[in-house]
């Protein structure tokens, strides 16, 4: 397995080998003496984790830090700050800058093995939960290269979703998840015949029974799985076309049966299918969609989500214009 790489910055040599000495079992190591030297590395070699000494000649510990801090490709990497600073307004300055920990001098080797074991953890948590974001989203546009919706459909009704939920209460958490999974809701269309999903016409009654297992598909693609994001991600997949009278499919659940997430996105998924165009039909107003959207209100959706949907209207026409189809503006 790779070891970490980890960048220490003191220009104090005897400090630098003391850190050496309590850390080069573990990991790799890199040393700079000055604030430019520690930039110049971290550009070079984009180290896992920077231990960052605060008074240096020249560039100061604090300069560096909010350098690396303004760098688009350097701002992710920790920094812990190991000082003989122990006034407590050099620390909150040390936290303000966008530092994780602090450490004082003289250092105790058990201490700094702790506080980087720890946030190197922290690093790999963060690299998994991006890895797994990325896995849902490129099943997301798979879906998308089978279908004649766009990959700004489902952009823009999982904004739509994440305004929804924050306007129903959602935590911020839950509401992000949602914002991540809700890409996820038509997967199952990947194991739907192209003759039927690219059917420019209407579908027989036999075709739209082998529509309707979309969402069964969708639930078996993502699986059974401990991350909560993709646990909800398959709960949207499965249960976005219930309706709240029960009338939906595949297991015609009503109400509150059906988990919220797919309630909300029910909605963000019609609205943005009747706003925007399709080879089928061309785009309807928003008076028409606002229309139908009241219309199916405790039919289709849930009457609460509506009565969010039109108070959040504008939220929601501003998602619709930042990532609008070409040739296509809010009617």
């Amino acid at each position: 397995m790779n070891q970490a790489r980890i960048l220490l910055v003191d220009d104090e040599a005897t400090n630098l080998k003391v850190l050496r000495n309590v850390l080069q079992d573990q990991y790799q190591l890199m040393f700079a003496k000055h604030g430019d030297e520690a930039l110049q590395l971290a550009a070079e070699h984009k180290p896992d984790l920077i231990l960052l000494d605060v008074m240096m000649p020249g560039k100061t510990g604090f300069d560096v830090c909010t350098e690396l801090k303004q760098h688009p490709l350097l701002c992710s990497i920790p920094v812990i700050f190991v000082t003989a600073l122990k006034d407590e307004l050099d620390e909150t300055k040390g936290f303000e800058l966008g530092a994780v920990d602090y450490i004082t001098k003289p250092i105790s080797p058990a201490v700094v093995r702790a506080r980087v074991k720890t946030h190197l953890s922290l690093v790999q948590a963060e690299e998994l939960k991006q890895t797994r974001l990325q896995v849902i989203q490129r099943l997301g546009r798979a879906a998308e290269y089978k279908d004649n919706e766009t990959g700004l459909h489902v952009l823009r009704m999982s904004h739509y979703a994440h305004v929804l939920a924050l306007a129903y209460g959602m935590d911020a958490q839950r509401a992000e998840n949602l914002l991540h999974a809700a890409p996820m809701h038509d997967i199952g269309k990947i194991g739907i015949p192209d003759h039927i999903l690219l059917k420019p016409g209407k579908l027989t009654s036999e075709e739209f029974t082998e529509m309707k297992r979309h969402p069964l598909i969708g639930a078996e693609i993502i699986g059974e799985c401990d991350s909560a994001l993709l646990q909800m991600a398959k709960q949207v997949a499965l249960y976005h076309h219930e309706k709240w009278d029960g009338s939906g499919y595949p297991h015609g659940l009503q109400a509150e049966q059906i988990p919220l997430e797919a309630r909300i996105v029910a909605v963000a998924d019609v609205f943005d299918a009747l706003t925007s165009p399709r080879p089928y039909k061309p785009a309807w107003s928003l008076q028409q969609t606002m229309d139908y959207m009241q219309q199916q209100k405790g039919l289709h959706f849930e009457p609460r989500l509506i009565e969010l949907l039109e108070q959040k209207l504008p939220d929601i026409l501003a998602i619709q214009r930042k990532w609008a189809e070409k040739d296509q503006s809010v009617q």
